[in-house]
């Protein structure tokens, strides 16, 4: 089957008068690939990837898993489909290992089977410090990643991940990217992954969905859409400490913070543009620089008008 999920004019709104979520979304996600769902808080996200579990029912519309009919077999989907919410579920009084071993039973493996792969898992992320202590007397990461890791228990075929990273250390979260790459290299695992950690996403997924106001405003390869939107480079500038900055670079730049600025130009003349900072500046007054290729922050951007951490409000 070339596509995992079929969503048709999906619409979901609260109320007969309420905030609509989910504005007629239609989208086709391809077996094997690794899928980024992009927006700001309260685009529909969450709104979509709970409809595509099976946890709400869309006000109109219909989403097929695997050739299935989720709106009519919501319970299609957590037998087919490994789920991680941004809400961590009300497990506190099980200890680590014991979520892992849960989870796999439930979907489907012999509690020796569950305890070997989680036993796995714990060694995989340095976990063993924690494994046998009660959920609610470890930190926010810790408990975190226990559901992460229970997330990657019984190989499904399919992961849909609201989410994942945050709150993980960041060597945790490094090693959370790189097992979801192994698990979809070595085993065609298809992987829905909403995120706002877009610079590292950007290093893993293979298409991206960009949701604002409840709809689809951009979508395709990471390459299509950063030449299609995201045509700019940028230029970061640090004066040195004292240097003012000059009319021409305050009418062109924008105020990052300090001493620093930063302003785009079309890629083929973002060149010409820093020889002109040069030129106006003078070597000796700048403290440091950089220039930056288009990224999938640039693209969110463009389509959104929003800076990707401004908030909106809650998904």
């Amino acid at each position: 089957m070339d596509h995992v999920y079929v969503l048709r004019e999906v619409s979901k709104q609260y109320g007969p008068k309420g905030v609509l979520a989910n504005d007629r979304i239609s989208l086709e996600i391809k077996a094997g690939g690794i899928l980024g769902v992009f927006g700001p808080n309260g685009a529909g996200k969450t709104a979509m990837v709970r409809q595509m579990m099976g946890l709400l029912r869309p006000t109109s519309g219909d989403i097929e898993l695997l050739g299935t009919s989720i709106v009519r077999h919501p319970e299609f989907a957590p037998a087919h489909v490994a789920y991680f919410s941004q809400r961590i579920m009300a497990l506190r009084v099980f200890t680590f290992r014991e979520i892992l071993v849960h989870t796999g039973v439930h979907r489907g493996l012999l509690e020796a089977a569950a305890r070997k792969q989680a036993a796995n898992l714990i060694d995989k992320f340095d976990c063993g410090y924690c494994a046998d202590r009660v959920l609610y007397t470890l930190s926010g990461g810790e408990q975190k990643l226990a559901f992460v890791l229970g997330a990657f228990m019984a190989d499904m075929p399919v992961m849909v991940l609201d989410e994942p990273t945050n709150d993980l250390d960041p060597r945790r979260r490094a090693m959370a990217w790189e097992h979801m790459l192994e698990r979809n290299r070595a085993n065609g695992v298809t992987i829905i992954l909403v995120t706002h950690n877009v610079l590292e996403a950007d290093t893993i997924v293979d298409r991206v969905v960009i949701i604002d106001r409840g709809k689809i405003q951009a979508a395709g390869t990471p390459g299509e859409l950063k030449a299609r939107f995201g045509g700019q480079a940028r230029v970061d500038l640090t004066l040195k400490p004292g240097v003012a900055a000059p009319s021409d670079l305050t009418s062109r730049a924008r105020h990052v913070h300090g001493q620093t600025w930063s302003l785009r130009a079309p890629a083929p003349e973002v060149g010409q543009v820093f020889n002109g900072l040069i030129d106006t500046l003078g070597l000796q007054a700048i403290d440091d620089f950089r220039v930056l290729t288009p990224t999938l922050e640039d693209v969110y951007v463009e389509v959104t008008g929003r800076a990707w951490d401004e908030p909106k409000h809650a998904d």
